[in-house]
């Protein structure tokens, strides 16, 4: 079954960075759309940054400039760099992925905190 594990979340000051990681263990990884999602309290998820399996990729309009999302096909894994992080990026982040066939999988998250 396919597994996502998503690490690298903590408590950052406002305009620290930081890197999330999400290791996903499944064959052929290289064919399925990855991205990032994130939730807050009281909030609905909404979508952070998606990478396709082509490489496209896409922001949300609330990270657009401050973070980045990549892949590393040969190690199954999608990062997620956050950089002049806000206290309103507080969240718990999760990871995604999506097979050609359109079956989702989605990690169990990690927290980003982000205050002074």
């Amino acid at each position: 079954q396919v597994q996502l594990v998503e690490s690298g979340g903590g408590l950052v000051q406002p305009g620290g960075s930081l890197r999330l990681s999400c290791v996903v263990s499944v064959s052929r990884f290289s064919v399925y759309d990855m991205g990032w999602y994130r939730q807050a309290p009281g909030k609905q998820r909404e979508l952070v940054a998606d990478i396709t399996s082509g490489g496209s990729t896409n922001y949300g309009d609330s990270v657009k400039g401050r973070f980045t999302i990549s892949r590393d096909n040969a190690k199954n894994t999608v990062y997620l760099q956050m950089n002049s992080l806000k206290p309103e990026d507080t969240a718990v982040y999760y990871c995604k992925c999506r097979h050609p066939f359109r079956l989702e999988y989605w990690g169990q998250g990690t927290q980003v905190t982000v205050s002074s």
